[in-house]
């Protein structure tokens, strides 16, 4: 009799309606995007393009897939995201599983705990940062956008819990098999944390996909930006130089319509992951958060 109360269907309507509202609030905008990018350069400098294209016109398309300072960014971009998505899973899977156990198994667990929770509150700062990455002279390189957010304590601390909540049974059995804790790591844990993996693997690759400021701060040759810092260039600061468009052309391009291409193509590779995703995430982040 539960669901049949008014509470509870007044607390229907208002959670459906409220969900109905937030999802349109993030669907409108990709899709006014889209339809911009579709737009002729007339009907977009005049504003009048709404959630359907006007005046159909693949030219921004043309011109953004035509630019190959536009496609090395999303080459750099995948490299980036792939590289650093793997090496941050694999940090965080093998710290997450030490921090996983008892302090009666690992006796310095808590101070190992503290220094982790201890970055993630306070930093030396930008300055001190950056001088650090120059003295270790990865300015201008490829892997100053990987190696120096390769620990993520966040994700660290979400498999650990995660790890906390597998049966202790399935370790102890292993153990008994005479496997170690690297056999028992990647034979016993690796299977069974696939949820977890799932959720981790797509809050990598959002943030390695969408990170730009890096790449403006450490890399000086605007041709080896990453696809998000490109896309800050050339929308944020206007800067149609770095797109290798002939003048004469650049005059018959809006530049909604190509910031609008460059948007809706840059956003497209999360939006096909995500699906393939979404179906482990919400297990992902509950599975151990509660404990008997």
């Amino acid at each position: 009799m539960y669901h049949k109360t008014t509470g509870y269907r007044i607390f229907s309507i208002f959670n459906t309606v409220m969900l109905l509202g937030l999802s349109l609030l993030c669907i409108v905008p990709l899709l006014h995007v889209l339809a911009v990018s579709f737009s002729s350069k007339s009907a977009a400098d005049a504003n009048i393009v709404g959630l359907w294209p006007v005046h159909f016109s693949l030219e921004a398309y043309k011109k953004t897939i035509d630019n190959p300072v536009f496609l090395h960014s999303i080459w750099v971009s995948v490299k980036r995201t792939v590289l650093g998505s793997v090496l941050t899973l694999l940090l965080a899977f093998l710290a997450a599983y030490p921090l996983s156990k008892e302090t009666s198994i690992f006796k310095s667990r808590n101070i190992y705990s503290w220094i982790f929770v201890f970055t993630m509150v306070f930093s030396g700062g930008l300055v001190p940062f950056y001088i650090v990455i120059q003295k270790l002279h990865l300015i201008n390189s490829f892997w100053v956008l990987v190696l120096p957010g390769a620990v993520n304590v966040y994700l660290t601390i979400l498999l650990m819990n995660f790890f906390r909540g597998i049966p202790k049974e399935l370790e102890e059995a292993a153990f008994i098999d005479g496997a170690g804790h690297f056999r028992t790591l990647f034979s016993i844990f690796l299977p069974v944390s696939l949820p977890a993996i799932a959720t981790l693997t797509l809050f990598s690759v959002v943030f390695h996909w969408n990170s730009w400021f890096d790449g403006l701060l450490y890399l000086n040759n605007s041709k080896s930006f990453p696809l998000a810092t490109f896309l800050q260039t050339v929308i944020v600061q206007k800067d149609m130089s770095s797109m290798s468009i002939d003048p004469k052309e650049v005059a018959l391009l809006s530049q909604k319509t190509v910031n609008a291409a460059q948007i809706f193509i840059g956003a497209l590779p999360v939006l096909v992951v995500y699906p393939f995703l979404q179906k482990y995430f919400v297990k992902g982040l509950v599975v151990g958060a509660v404990k008997e």
